[in-house]
């Protein structure tokens, strides 16, 4: 729609006009209003399940939640259509990264330029904390109804329930033990990152028009239904640091940071944070592997070789450039 009349002044030299958002600046505040949109209607649905359905009477009892698997059926869902969200507001700008685990894979193999790494996840994280913000403001009353029915606090041992609104824990099976979680994520993170360069790749069966984010969307809901109870399926450093801080100066203290329940975990905070960095890389490097570099060779052989002493003409690009620069 470029007859719609910008909010800012015309592009100058100087000043703070349009020119100023056409960079890297401009990509920032895409990846900043992706991240809020991706964690208001993925946070959002979870303090559906957790507090707004029980408490407006909805659900069995004023505590129920978690009902064998329709609720986790409902965040699932509810995360797949906050990144489609997400990817469609932000991607035309940033190519909506919204996740730093994405961002450090494309810099190692996409040549995302790693100068834009560092400001992209600050955008990323600020993102997900004003979205976990917006949250808060409007579940709060029905946080604190569920809170009280069941006779706990904010910051709580017991207040993991709503805390889970906003960030993630392990399960008690692993004991507090956090290998077992640091696992759990560099697999989702590694799924994620592989089907997203896959469904991103034109080389292989590309999506078509711009139905991308919805597949993406499909791809997170797919790794929440397959890998998603054992901590909670974060997949996204910033997803989960952002509103984890929220949740830290919303009242949750320690349950928030560093993420400790006394007898359950301790100092958690930093497993969702180095296992998606962790697994995002594997995921771009197992791609390239299998699928990337046969692709890319598949695309070479098919070329025809150049005539003999003939060389080629400027600005003609080399047999196979095009592939290997859409390999990243």
């Amino acid at each position: 729609m470029s007859d719609v009349t910008p909010i800012r002044s015309s592009v100058r030299t100087g000043g703070s006009g349009l020119k100023n958002v056409g960079g890297l600046w401009g990509e920032l505040l895409a990846e900043f209003l992706g991240t809020f949109v991706l964690i208001a209607f993925g946070d959002g649905v979870v303090a559906m399940a957790v507090a707004a359905l029980p408490g407006s009477g909805r659900a069995q009892t004023p505590t129920t939640i978690f009902l064998a698997s329709g609720d986790w059926l409902l965040i699932t869902w509810g995360w797949a259509l906050a990144v489609t969200m997400a990817v469609y507001v932000a991607g035309g700008v940033s190519g909506a990264h919204i996740n730093p685990a994405v961002t450090l894979a494309f810099a190692v193999r996409r040549k995302f330029p790693w100068s834009k790494v560092g400001p992209y996840m600050v955008a990323q994280v600020a993102g997900a904390f004003v979205g976990a913000a917006l949250v808060l403001l409007n579940y709060f009353p029905a946080i604190d109804a569920y809170n009280k029915a069941v006779g706990v606090g904010r910051g709580d041992p017991k207040s993991n329930a709503t805390f889970s609104i906003f960030a993630t824990f392990p399960a008690p099976f692993y004991n507090g033990n956090p290998v077992g979680p640091l696992i759990d994520q560099i697999i989702g993170t590694m799924f994620l990152v592989m089907l997203i360069a896959a469904i991103i790749d034109l080389r292989n069966t590309a999506v078509q028009a711009n139905l991308g984010p919805v597949v993406v969307g499909f791809a997170v809901a797919a790794i929440g239904m397959s890998f998603g109870a054992n901590a909670g399926y974060a997949i996204n450093p910033a997803r989960d640091l952002g509103p984890r801080l929220l949740a830290w100066l919303g009242g949750w203290g320690q349950v928030a940071m560093p993420g400790t329940v006394d007898g359950a975990f301790s100092w958690y905070f930093w497993v969702p944070i180095v296992g998606p960095l962790i697994g995002g890389v594997i995921g771009v490097l197992v791609y390239d592997w299998f699928i990337g570099d046969v692709l890319h060779a598949r695309d070479r052989l098919a070329r025809p070789a150049p005539e003999p002493g003939r060389t080629r003409e400027p600005g003609q690009p080399e047999p196979g450039r095009a592939g290997s620069e859409a390999a990243g």
